[in-house]
């Protein structure tokens, strides 16, 4: 037994094992024989960030990139309490992640010990599962399972907990090999029976979602919807999963969609939702598909099927498995469907276009975002924080693989900054331009410390309107004049991003664009801090402008 790894040291070849190849942590004692395994493992990068938070941002926003489990490292109590937005961010986005929480020891358990948390009630309700070691040779089996619970079915996050004890002690059960786990394909006789209801179809729309996400989704989404000449709308935020200058794409279901759009697509006699969980957002407030229309819903996971919206087939299984089982069948689509796809695109071309008005107290950051859609290069990964800022990027630029969106679909400010690093330390020969509000950035931009740091050529475009503009639109809609709790004194923002060592770039009028156009085309990292107008996102009535915004 002298010789034998530690729990920890298992711990990490089990993951690794599985295709693990990069773990981001906020060190702490409760986990420190985990870091000491760590230090002389020859293939897992270890990410030292700054907040927990952005810890698991990170983690969150390279398993979009990659497919595989994010993995997380905090330690006990409070750095457990701030990884939580994390949990909430994956459970919501269909991201698979595995929290590792160092625990106190073994026998200090449910005595109320010094920063102790009972994890599976705390995040029960958000995890697909939490685990607890309780002996070190029970940890190459749990780690096997949260990497197949993170994965199998609709991905999610999962947290295990490691007591501080357990992890440093001598394991003698061997780390365990990867499983391979082949997509759940539909059951024999369901390819027919969708074909048949795609033939008869005359105004269909096929609403792609998270299950399309995964390495060669995209293009079986685009031969599927050429093929059998349907249009494709996408699910909230998920823009990237077609290309949107194609004749076929018809839009996304998100916020605030034109009375136009969701009219026609009421008139759908036939909703196909592949690989979605019909979330409230993407239905419109839980009103579409509508009763009467006739819903085909495919969902890797059986919770997500028949609950709210009863499906004429509902189908339990991989949304490429779907696909893949109607290669055999002869695509074909009645009269008529041509012009119901005409339509469609018209509706959406419509909402896309828009021409930025003139205001006195800054830019509109639709220029921004026009601008970045103009710059960014085919293979450019974007990521977004949440907020009215980000509104242009979903429904006023072109989006075209292998370009990737990344954008928090819980709307969890706090993304942007930290999905930025992962995605650059991700892939270090792509573009990556982050746009981030004033109130994201100071959450979690402090985890720029750590692009810079990694010589990360980050661009990071800060909108700097002095609110939080989302809900001062909430509040001048319903409670007109009476603002409160919405404005920000902010501190010079152009001083402390330059502090992080990043070239500072200030743009204030629309003078400052040529410039920011041509640092957007240089190589090498960019702070842009841009005094953007909040008046022109505020409700009419709210608003001074010297020129309206045509798209209003």
């Amino acid at each position: 037994m002298g010789n034998a790894k530690t729990a920890a040291e298992i711990l990490l070849d089990t993951l690794a094992a599985r295709g693990a190849d990069r773990a981001f942590c906020v060190p702490g004692e409760s986990y420190i024989a985990l870091l000491d395994a760590l230090h002389a493992h020859p293939s897992v990068d270890l990410v030292t960030c700054r907040h927990e938070g952005g810890a698991g941002f990170m983690a969150v926003a390279d398993a979009k990139l990659t497919g595989r489990p994010g993995i997380v490292l905090v330690s006990r109590g409070p750095g457990a309490c701030n990884a939580a937005i994390a949990l909430h961010t994956a459970e919501q986005d269909a991201v698979p992640l595995i929290l590792l929480i160092g625990q106190v020891e073994k026998r200090d358990l449910r005595r109320r010990a010094f920063q102790e948390i009972d994890y599976g009630a705390m995040f029960g309700g958000i995890a697909k599962w939490v685990g607890e070691a309780t002996h070190p040779d029970e940890v190459p089996e749990l780690a096997a399972r949260a990497w197949n619970m993170a994965t199998q079915g609709v991905p999610g996050p999962v947290v295990l907990s490691l007591p501080e004890d357990v992890l440093a002690a001598p394991c003698a059960a061997p780390a365990l090999p990867p499983t391979r786990l082949a997509p759940a394909a539909p059951p024999v006789g369901t390819a027919a029976e969708l074909a048949g209801l795609l033939r008869r179809a005359g105004r269909p729309i096929l609403l792609a979602g998270h299950g399309l996400d995964v390495p060669g989704g995209r293009e079986a989404l685009l031969a599927f919807a050429e093929a059998w000449r349907l249009p494709v709308a996408v699910s909230f935020r998920r823009q990237d999963l077609f290309p949107n200058d194609h004749p076929l794409y018809a839009g996304d279901l998100g916020l605030r969609n034109p009375d136009a759009q969701r009219d026609a697509f009421a008139e759908a006699d036939l909703v196909l939702a592949l690989g979605t969980r019909l979330a409230d957002i993407t239905t419109q407030g839980y009103s579409w598909p509508a009763p009467g229309q006739r819903l085909v819903h495919v969902c890797a996971d059986p919770r997500f099927l028949g609950w709210l919206f009863p499906a004429e087939l509902a189908i339990a299984a991989d949304a490429l498995a779907v696909l893949a089982s109607l290669a055999p069948e002869a695509p074909a689509a009645p009269p008529g469907r041509d012009a119901w796809n005409r339509r469609l695109r018209q509706l959406q071309e419509a909402d896309s276009r828009a021409t930025p008005g003139c205001f006195p107290d800054g830019l509109p950051f639709l220029r921004v975002a026009q601008l970045i859609g103009e710059c960014a290069p085919a293979d450019a990964i974007v990521t977004l924080d949440a907020g009215t800022f980000a509104a242009p990027f979903y429904r006023k630029l072109h989006w075209r693989p292998p370009q990737r969106l990344l954008a928090p679909i819980s709307g969890a400010m706090g993304f942007g900054v930290p999905a930025a690093v992962a995605a650059a330390l991700r892939h270090p020969e792509r573009a990556v331009i982050c746009a981030v509000g004033d109130g994201g950035a100071l959450m979690t931009g402090n985890e720029l410390a750590v692009g810079m740091a990694r010589r990360l050529p980050i661009k990071l475009l800060l909108s700097d309107n002095g609110s939080y503009a989302s809900i001062r639109i909430h509040q001048e809609r319903q409670h007109p004049s009476r603002v409160s709790g919405t404005t920000l004194a902010n501190p010079d923002l152009g001083a402390w991003c330059a502090a992080f060592g990043a070239p500072l770039l200030r743009v204030d009028t629309e003078a400052g664009l040529p410039a920011l156009e041509a640092a957007l085309r240089a190589p090498g990292p960019l702070v842009a801090v841009i005094r953007t107008s909040l008046q022109a996102v505020l409700p009419h009535g709210a608003r001074r402008p010297t020129l309206e915004a045509a798209s209003d």
